[in-house]
């Protein structure tokens, strides 16, 4: 089949990749040309394992391709796929102008049927809105050209983005049209063998399984994170605690880690989205409200750790900070607990030595050349001279590391653990004083 994307950014690349893989024939459009050059000269602009592969062999073999011609976007496929970006305005509400640029873009160069597919993240009602402003630029044109819309959003983890397209756990497409969902249907049969994953619903659903999931996921994080704080309090473990309830197969042990909070282009910006939609239809969602709440008082954990340990002295401290990216296999940084913590150090004059595996670039592009953060090569030289460290990603390359090194590298043999990697009893005997979430501080 022939489908056409709109945004080449992260989704966009993914979806693009995966359909041409099974043998479709793709052509990516987006409005930046410095990025399409670099797409096309095989310069990936995201870091998600295995998709540059993906993308060099599917390039090659001419069934990916990347263009600034929206004209040419709109002639080449039957489906047409709407995954720009949606940010938060400053009232938390999701930005659709470059959803709705997109849809009249391809009404404008509407001659024959189209499906138009709304794989973005947007709030319910936006099929409603592109459909719209499609119908107004067929009306200037004085044209009459059939076309359908379809909500399919995009389930998709960072660090693992493949393979959800690829062996999905489920394939949501709403639509109120018979034909068009057999169409969708047709689409994802090679991704759809094994057992029949794909559900059909009405559009204003599908809009609203998006935002559901990701909130309800979220709501895990922050009420494992509530009971971590309070597990503090009582002198309980909180690990314990979640091997516990996750051993109950109502409750299951996916997504009940506490930590320093959640960050990402999704979690945060689809709770606030979901919190303005029930705003603008008169509902007071308190629970969304205490979701986000509770994540934002969580990133600031480490910095309250860290602060009382040094007595509120750190005027020229020196952290270690162990990850930047809001979580491993990725190299996002969007509301990243490590932003959080690093502001308030500065704040505090603390001076920052950081390190992440992929995140490097991410960080000198937020960042710049800000005279107390230097990014280094490697684990073990943030930890030179330095007072104390700070773990905030959970990378592999963190979870067994040569704890004498440590000791002997840092200034001072104190750890604060974000993401609960290593077992308070072991940095006890090691002669540590360890700070983590949820467990009991031990100096």
């Amino acid at each position: 089949m022939n489908v056409t994307i709109y945004g080449s950014g992260y989704v966009g690349l993914v979806t693009g990749a995966c359909l041409a893989q099974v043998g479709n024939h793709v052509l990516c459009v987006d409005i930046d040309p410095e990025k399409i050059e670099k797409l096309k000269r095989g310069q990936i602009p995201i870091h998600e394992p295995g998709l540059d592969s993906l993308i060099h062999a599917n390039s090659k073999a001419g069934r990916l391709r990347f263009t600034l011609d929206a004209a040419e976007g709109t002639k080449h496929g039957l489906f047409q796929f709407i995954a720009v970006g949606t940010p938060p305005d400053e009232d938390g509400s999701a930005d659709l102008s470059h959803v709705l640029t997109v849809a009249r873009n391809i009404a404008g160069n509407l001659n024959e049927y189209r499906i138009i597919v709304n794989k973005s993240t947007v709030p319910v009602g936006t099929a409603d809105k592109v459909k719209q402003a499609a119908y107004e630029v067929l009306a200037q044109r004085d044209l009459n050209t059939e076309f359908d819309i379809v909500s399919n959003p995009e389930f998709l983890k960072e660090g693992a983005a493949i393979d959800d397209f690829m062996k999905p756990d489920r394939i949501v497409v709403g639509t109120d049209n018979p034909r068009t969902a057999e169409l969708m249907r047709a689409l994802y049969a090679p991704f759809n063998r094994n057992h029949d994953r794909l559900l059909t619903m009405d559009i204003r659903s599908a809009e609203l399984t998006k935002y559901a999931a990701n909130a309800m996921l979220a709501t895990k994080i922050s009420f494992m994170n509530e009971l971590a704080n309070m597990a503090e309090l009582l002198g309980a473990d909180i690990e314990q605690v979640r091997t516990g309830i996750g051993s109950d197969p109502r409750i299951g042990y996916r997504f009940i880690y506490p930590g320093c909070g959640y960050g990402g282009s999704c979690f945060p910006k689809d709770v606030k989205a979901l919190e303005r939609t029930a705003k603008e239809i008169g509902y007071k969602a308190q629970l969304l409200n205490a979701v986000e709440a509770v994540n934002e008082r969580q990133k600031e954990r480490l910095f309250n750790k860290i602060n009382t340990h040094f007595a509120g002295n750190l005027k020229d401290k020196v952290i270690a900070v162990w990850g930047l990216a809001f979580k491993p296999n990725t190299d996002d940084m969007r509301e990243a607990p490590s932003r959080s913590l690093m502001q308030a150090l500065w704040n505090a004059g603390a001076k920052i030595q950081a390190y992440d595996p992929v995140a490097m670039e991410e960080c000198q592009k937020i960042y710049a050349d800000h005279a107390a953060l230097e990014l280094v090569n490697s684990a073990e030289q943030a930890l030179e001279s330095a007072d104390a460290l700070a773990i905030v990603t959970e990378w592999n390359e963190f979870r067994s590391p040569d704890f004498e090194m440590i000791k002997h590298r840092l200034s001072e043999p104190v750890i604060f653990d974000g993401r609960n990697l290593y077992d308070p009893a072991v940095m006890n005997q090691l002669e540590f004083s360890y700070y983590a979430i949820g467990r009991g501080d031990r100096q």
